[in-house]
């Protein structure tokens, strides 16, 4: 029955994230730039100097909301995770260096897809019983839409609520627990028989934090976030930064097997990886799954924020994409391919890539720095996406009264998570995910005239 599962899953797998996928997102991500201008381009002086700039203005939001910036940071959380490490590792090792290339190509267009997302997710939302503000794809297609769409934003928030509980918790808490196991073995603090105890008190300590953190409510996600996600990108940044500056002379040759290596793969992986279009897919498909533009996700987040201004908190999304995408995945992709470590082309590989790039820069004791960094992303992004989760199952019922227990359960999943093989269940989960794109797609082909509007009104009156 579970070989059945596993490859009907597979094909399904195959065909949503294949070409199909890779063409309608690219598709959508074009037309909406060329729709508003290629504002991520002619506007990404104003959104650094927005993003930037409110960061670093201290203000309490009202009641059911968060403040931009917190907004901002809960979608980063989500976004910027184990696939920052394992996930390019993946790309480069299968793809070729020249899988970056395509990654930095499908990140300028998701930036404006993920700024459509956004805009759209804070001018079509709601306040629910609670006096909260909700918002994301079901909203836009609810209210952006005429009532015969309505259909698909129930299936959205369907794929939503069925993803949140094996790509939001339960495989980013396997990556906590083997990003532990490995340091705990390594200095043999713990024998091989009470490793399972110690994985089951993981589990249940990550279930209490999570459960602790979302049933706070929007404003205690939002707090936590906005401390969490900043520290630990930077610390993150900082110790990449430091492996390139150490490996300095290498520099040059690997920006080079970049651009090169992006339509000539066999020449700068021996011929283990020949096919461009393997490495234009695999780069593409990484950026994707990296900064969740035309996912639609990252916008449930965003439309909790304080702002009567669906324009100005979409620019968020522009910087969004580029911190997650253009900086931090092109820094793990730098430490790979700087370091030296040696990359088996054509053969799968994760996060132990990323880890010997640190290791043989820094020393052994930058297994313990990447342990605790997967901890923290991987953690950032259950918060995360415990948000999305609620706002989908609170749409699907028509009411907040299902989120709480929701919200308990899926904390209690961490210890599945902790204690279990989740092979078949990351599988199940990444189709699921992919799904969530298609009604979001859609939505923004359809909404695509209704974000240039916006774009334009917006920029008629504010000062530049």
């Amino acid at each position: 029955m579970l070989q059945t599962i596993a490859a009907v899953n597979q094909a399904v797998n195959n065909f949503i994230w294949g070409v199909p996928a890779m063409v309608c997102i690219i598709g959508v991500g074009l037309l909406l730039s060329v729709r508003t201008g290629f504002i991520q381009i002619r506007k990404f002086p104003y959104a650094i100097k927005t993003t930037i700039g409110r960061m670093f203005r201290k203000r309490d939001a009202s009641d059911g909301a968060m403040t931009p910036f917190q907004a901002v940071c809960t979608a980063l959380a989500a976004t910027v995770g184990t696939g920052n490490i394992a996930g390019v590792a993946g790309a480069i090792a299968i793809g070729g260096p020249g899988a970056v290339f395509w990654m930095w190509c499908s990140a300028l267009l998701g930036m404006c897809t993920k700024f459509s997302e956004v805009t759209l997710a804070v001018h079509f939302r709601e306040r629910n019983a609670n006096g909260e503000l909700v918002g994301g794809p079901m909203y836009y297609i609810k209210n952006g839409l005429a009532k015969h769409w309505r259909w698909l934003a129930a299936i959205y928030a369907l794929f939503g609520v069925l993803t949140v509980f094996g790509t939001g918790n339960a495989t980013q808490v396997n990556t906590i627990i083997t990003a532990i196991d490995a340091a705990l073995n390594q200095y043999a603090v713990v024998s091989d028989k009470a490793m399972a105890t110690v994985n089951l008190v993981i589990g249940i300590v990550v279930a209490m934090l999570v459960a602790l953190v979302l049933l706070g409510g929007v404003k205690r996600i939002g707090s936590v976030s906005e401390k969490l996600v900043p520290f630990m990108a930077l610390t993150y940044v900082v110790l990449a930064l430091g492996v390139v500056l150490l490996n300095l002379p290498r520099l040059p040759e690997v920006f080079t097997s970049i651009v090169a290596g992006a339509f000539n793969p066999a020449a700068f992986t021996g011929g283990a990886v020949g096919s461009l279009f393997l490495s234009m897919q695999k780069g593409v498909s990484r950026g994707i799954f990296s900064n969740e533009a035309g996912l639609g996700t990252g916008s449930i987040a965003h439309a909790c924020a304080d702002t009567k201004k669906p324009v100005k908190q979409g620019v968020f999304g522009i910087f969004e994409v580029f911190a997650d995408t253009i900086v931090i995945c092109t820094l793990t992709a730098l430490v790979i391919l700087c370091s030296g470590t040696s990359v088996h082309y054509g053969q799968a590989a994760g996060a132990e890539l990323t880890i010997s790039g640190f290791t043989l820069t820094y020393g052994g004791w930058a297994s313990l720095f990447t342990a605790v960094a997967l901890c923290c992303f991987a953690f950032s992004t259950i918060i995360g996406w415990g948000l999305y989760g609620s706002r989908c199952i609170e749409y699907l019922f028509h009411t907040d009264k299902v989120v709480r227990p929701f919200l308990v359960v899926y904390s209690f999943v961490a210890i599945l998570g902790a204690t279990v093989d989740l092979g078949l269940l990351w599988s199940i989960a990444d189709t699921f995910n992919g799904l969530m794109s298609i009604p979001n797609l859609i939505a923004l082909l359809l909404l695509s005239g209704t974000v240039a509007k916006l774009v334009k009104e917006f920029f008629a009156k504010e000062p530049q």
